[in-house]
């Protein structure tokens, strides 16, 4: 067999305006397929392999829609014999149809086909079942090829029920597939379904579910490592300037601001570059709407506590974290847990000047990080501004990371949409990792244990990460 007759593929088949290239998105996982609210966008067969560190796995064929299947039907039913005979007709009708205009997109839709691939038929599960459907399901019969038929609920599910009973007349398989919300599980278990219904195909599409298993943890263990590495960077990264004397520093402090805040939004955007691409996203950002994810709003501080952590967690956690008033954690969290009991009153009293100093450092937004003005041997001053010792950034960097991962990871390549930060992004975070995460950002704020501290770190949002498919 030829590399191409060895690999599976799938002529993602049916009516124009039904969802096949969004189903054809979906399972290649390919944002570059062409989906379109009008009717008959695809005007012409296009192949789209799924590949993984450059092996193909399969391919699906993205086909126009069929238009005239009552009149193929007929002529197919004039000049067959018998049943035996069918793949060779339908055969007979593209050679003799190839340049016909009429059936131009019945030839395209049906060469596949008739080359090897299986047949994905895809309807909409929001409008009825017609007898008038059932030429186009008999033609696809006669082709002879392993079939499985997709119910896509497009605007409602009303009439899946009717759709998965006549379906059921015509092909092996019907499974309900929503190309914009089918998770991960779902599209690997209709390449186990096509496995079975073909025995040639079987071993490859079990080695293809065993690739891309293994392919998702890479996804979440690599998009974990530049998470972490967006929020090390975030809280140690600084900025500086030589002062001649007697220069102005308020020019100076507005610039050394302005490019701490640059090179944190532009690591924030390499991150999240890195986390698209891992997840096979080429065009994410210029998709329609593109993002709601303002790189501005990251230094924006009326929105810290939906990134980051409440002001009541965030209190929890600099107890946690200790050392913020020059006294030990141990002290600090006993009083912090003691106040628990009897609201946030008792909690301030207890947790005392780490409290005061927690809700200073978080009063204003340039208050991210601290200047510092320093002699320097050769004459004047040096401005440094950073690290940061906002105690909620790190909190800030890691929702933002980790609600953009997620929305990313769970988004199906047939969704053109807004990416959008809908919901407060470390609420599930229970009082245990808040702590341990603040003892962690602590000690990497002052550099001690760095290997220790990033191993857990990463360890902890990889588990994040993918606890996400589940």
């Amino acid at each position: 067999m030829t590399r191409r007759e060895s690999i599976p593929a799938f002529a993602v088949v049916g009516r124009p305006n039904k969802g096949k290239s969004s189903v054809v998105a979906t399972l290649a996982r390919d944002d570059s397929v062409h989906i379109a609210a009008a009717a008959g966008s695809t005007r012409e067969v296009r192949r789209f392999p799924m590949r993984v560190d450059g092996e193909t796995l399969y391919e699906l064929v993205d086909t126009p829609g069929i238009q005239r299947a009552r009149q193929v039907l007929a002529w197919l039913r004039e000049h067959c014999g018998d049943a035996s005979e069918r793949p060779a007709t339908v055969r007979d009708f593209l050679q003799q149809h190839a340049k016909d205009p009429q059936y131009s997109d019945e030839v395209q839709a049906l060469g596949p086909l008739v080359e090897g691939a299986g047949i994905i038929y895809v309807v909409d599960g929001s409008v009825p079942f017609g007898a008038d459907y059932e030429a186009e399901m008999e033609i696809l019969r006669w082709t002879g090829r392993p079939s499985l038929a997709l119910v896509n609920p497009i605007e409602n599910s009303d009439f899946v029920e009717q759709w998965t009973a006549g379906l059921g007349q015509y092909f092996q398989t019907v499974r309900v597939f929503d190309a914009h919300r089918a998770e991960h599980r779902k599209q690997l278990e209709l390449l186990t379904l096509f496995g079975h219904l073909d025995p040639e195909w079987q071993q490859p599409l079990q080695r293809a579910v065993e690739v891309l298993e293994a392919d998702r943890q890479r996804q979440h263990l690599e998009a974990a490592e530049a998470i972490c590495e967006l929020i090390i960077d975030g809280i140690t990264y600084s900025v500086s300037q030589a002062l001649p004397d007697g220069a102005p520093e308020a020019p100076v402090r507005t610039l050394l601001f302005n490019r701490y805040q640059r090179h944190l939004i532009r690591r924030e955007r390499e991150c999240r570059s890195r986390v698209e691409e891992l997840f096979y996203y080429r065009d994410l950002k210029t998709a329609e709407t593109g993002m709601a994810f303002d790189e501005e709003e990251l230094f924006a501080q009326e929105n810290w506590y939906l990134w980051g952590l409440s002001q009541r967690q965030l209190l929890l956690a600099a107890g946690a974290a200790g050392g913020i008033a020059g006294g030990g954690a141990g002290a600090v969290v006993d009083g912090m847990t003691a106040g628990l009991s009897h609201g946030l009153g008792t909690l301030l009293g207890g947790i005392g000047g780490a409290v005061a100093s927690a809700r200073g450092v978080l009063k204003r937004g340039d208050d991210i990080a601290r200047w510092k003005l320093s002699g320097v041997p050769t004459g004047g001053h040096k401005l440094v501004y950073g690290p940061s010792r906002n105690l909620n950034f790190p909190f800030v960097l890691l929702g933002r990371a980790l609600q953009h991962h997620r929305m990313v990871s769970q988004r199906t390549h047939a969704v053109r949409g807004t990416l959008k930060l809908a919901e407060p992004a470390l609420d599930w975070l229970d009082e245990a990792g808040r702590r341990q995460l603040a003892v962690i950002f602590e000690d990497l704020r002052r550099g001690r244990k760095l290997e220790q501290r990033r191993a857990q770190l990463v360890g902890l949002v990889q588990g994040w990460c993918t606890a996400v498919d589940s």
